[in-house]
């Protein structure tokens, strides 16, 4: 095995969304359904490093340690570019996607677990393979695998849980971009040289934008804020009934950061700083996460729980298509939206903020979607789910607690 330092991993991953944008640039089908430049990198790159090791045995393994702090920069920067009087106006849409939201969660356990007892497993297996792992991401699954064995008797249930979380996480961002392409194929969609003058936070990442140096250190200076403070609120609410992860708690540091600062007329954060800094930290989050997946450890995964995993993911697809864009309008912005929750439905919110880009970014702004995803997915999704499954957890399928 060899090992590359925090230096050498970040080169790599620097060099993965290269490689990926090279990949999206070239190859037609990856273009054509806006394939993510970091999800086309970092998968290409995990491959390669399956191939290597089935063949000469031989493994790379990376210094992760700046993994966590660009997911959480990430976050800081959608809480810092949250505008209160947006999501006031936003109101509406965001309350019907978290029904949207739900109904997902509802359809995914009950297809686990119904899967599960068709294909003779153990339930508890159909809700590690439903919202558990898939709406809820790798720290969900790593939370209730723990729970499942400790509480439960069920052995191996962390590995299964990331398992089919990197499952999610790959499928995840493979399926937005064809789903939204889908979609808009009979749709109006909003001229690509819309807000030109003035690129928006996320839904251009390549559009160019005028900054400062004193400006950057000044955006810098914010995202640290929220980052410290943010951890302090997660430790401090730990073990007690508001617990929270901590990217929700940096998330929300940054709303009341922004809107105090703007309400006091301190000081008005520049958006366009604020989007190249969160833009770069979603990117090289993205990247180290895709380009260190172990892929051969999808091979734990038994032949059913692939079945289960594979229908889980033309569920997600049909439900985007069927559900999330119906309800959400049938218009551009529904078709964006649709693409944005098969990122966190399968995967993690940072997928879904890199599948909604990647379409934007060549058809056009979606405003309300940049919007809606990133509270729903940060704010919502996390809590409602842990709420889901306590649900699920009281039928009488499920084992009684050991002990």
């Amino acid at each position: 095995m060899y090992h590359l330092d925090v230096y050498g991993t970040l080169v790599a991953a620097t060099l993965v969304l290269l490689l990926g944008r090279k990949l999206v640039k070239s190859v037609p089908f990856l273009e054509k359904y806006t394939i993510p430049e970091p999800v086309a990198g970092g998968l290409l790159v995990a491959f390669s490093l399956l191939v290597i090791k089935q063949v000469f045995d031989w493994s790379l393994s990376f210094d992760l340690s700046l993994q966590e702090p660009m997911m959480l920069a990430f976050f800081a920067t959608i809480g810092l570019n949250a505008n209160l009087a947006s999501l006031k106006a936003g109101g509406k849409a965001l309350f019907i996607f978290v029904f949207v939201v739900v109904g997902l969660l509802l359809v995914q356990n009950t297809v686990g677990i119904a899967l599960a007892k068709l294909l003779g497993l153990d339930p508890l297996m159909g809700l590690l393979a439903g919202s558990i792992t898939l709406s809820g991401g790798h720290g969900t699954g790593a939370a209730w695998g723990k729970i499942f064995t400790d509480s439960y008797g069920f052995q191996s249930a962390t590995e299964v849980a990331m398992a089919c979380a990197t499952f999610g996480l790959v499928l995840g961002g493979l399926i937005g971009g064809p789903v939204a392409r889908f979609l808009i194929r009979n749709i109006p969609t909003p001229n690509t040289d819309d807000d030109k003058d003035v690129p928006t936070a996320f839904e251009k990442p390549q559009s160019g934008r005028m900054i400062s140096s004193m400006v950057l250190i000044e955006t810098l200076a914010m995202i640290a804020i929220c980052l410290m403070a943010g951890s302090y609120i997660e430790e401090l609410l730990a073990d007690t009934a508001f617990a929270l992860p901590k990217f929700v708690c940096v998330l929300f540091i940054g709303v009341i950061l922004s809107n105090s600062l703007s309400l006091l007329g301190f000081y008005r954060v520049f958006d366009r700083a604020v989007s190249i800094m969160g833009n770069v930290s979603l990117s090289l989050f993205l990247a180290m996460a895709l380009m260190s997946l172990k892929l051969w450890e999808l091979a734990s995964l038994a032949i059913p729980m692939l079945v289960i995993l594979g229908v889980q993911a033309c569920v997600m697809a049909a439900y985007a298509i069927f559900v999330t864009f119906r309800v959400m309008g049938k218009n551009y912005d529904a078709a964006i939206l649709a693409a944005g929750h098969c990122g966190f439905g399968l995967g993690a919110t940072p997928t879904a903020i890199a599948n909604m880009q990647a379409v934007t970014n060549r058809f056009g702004p979606s405003h309300l979607a940049f919007l809606v995803v990133p509270m729903v997915g940060a704010f919502f999704i996390d809590i409602v789910n842990a709420l889901v499954i306590k649900l699920y957890l009281m039928l009488p399928v499920f084992p009684t607690i050991v002990g």
